[in-house]
């Protein structure tokens, strides 16, 4: 049986983790064309941002590995709350997430999203908020069936 595991990651992961985003992102420009369109060089743009992101002591980044192959990551930011709102601490912000196949939601998200969530509550947070693309139904899925409810949504149009 294969080894899976939850870990840390690292600054040599965040190759695989931009190919992970790069699937994702180029799956949500089929949900909403022009919000969600890939810029020609967002790999090389990404890159060096997860490489911050993985090195900040701000920042939750995790990977989750089987058999030596990273097969989703997390990454997710602590953050106080906009003045106008007091939630009772901090915030976890969970924007760029992705796993390798949509039927890995139900395990492997589910597992970093959980492993995110310990780190961030013992480190003060009180909520976590995980965007989520409005057609990503599996995601979606996995998201409501950890007691996940809806918070906002945005709505996008082309200025003619």
């Amino acid at each position: 049986m294969a080894e899976k595991k939850i870990r840390h990651a690292r600054r040599e992961d965040a190759p695989a983790m931009v190919d992970l985003s790069e699937r994702k992102r180029i799956e949500y420009q089929g949900y909403q064309p022009r919000f969600w369109r890939k810029a020609a060089d967002s790999r090389a743009k990404q890159l060096p941002f997860f490489e911050r992101l993985i090195e900040s002591d701000r920042v939750i980044a995790l990977v989750h590995e089987e058999a030596g192959s990273i097969d989703g990551f997390v990454i997710a930011s602590l953050m106080d709350a906009p003045p106008v709102y007091d939630p009772g601490g901090q915030t976890c912000l969970i924007d760029d997430f992705a796993v390798g196949a949509a039927s890995d939601w139900a395990t492997v998200g589910k597992e970093l999203l959980a492993a995110a969530a310990q780190s961030a509550r013992e480190r003060g947070a009180v909520q976590t908020v995980v965007v989520c693309g409005h057609r990503d139904e599996p995601k979606r899925s996995m998201l409501a069936e950890g007691g996940f409810s809806l918070a906002s949504e945005w709505y996008v149009r082309e200025i003619s």
